[in-house]
């Protein structure tokens, strides 16, 4: 399946585009261009997920979590081989 492209004009600081030039074949520019751009948009749809989530699992909200994750991990586990040795699921 191909994929469908579209034009775009945008405007890149000259020394960017001429190192683009320099480096990258004339074939290749745009590909190598919408990997950065693709990789970029990710980078930054991550950091924004990160900052939207910290502080997320406050004390106040998760009470469970008070003796530290690593204790709540220890008792999660130990729930869940305890139903499997028993036999429920």
């Amino acid at each position: 399946m191909a994929i469908i492209t579209k034009q775009a004009n945008f405007t890149l600081p000259e020394d960017l585009l001429e190192e683009l030039r320099r480096t990258i074949p004339k074939g290749q520019q745009s590909k190598v261009v919408s990997e950065a751009l693709r990789n970029e948009l990710k980078r930054i749809k991550f950091q924004k997920a990160l900052d939207l989530s910290f502080g997320a699992w406050k004390g106040q909200r998760h009470s469970e979590l008070a003796k530290g994750t690593r204790a709540f991990v220890r008792k999660v586990r130990k729930s869940s081989r305890m139903k499997r040795s028993s036999g429920r699921d």
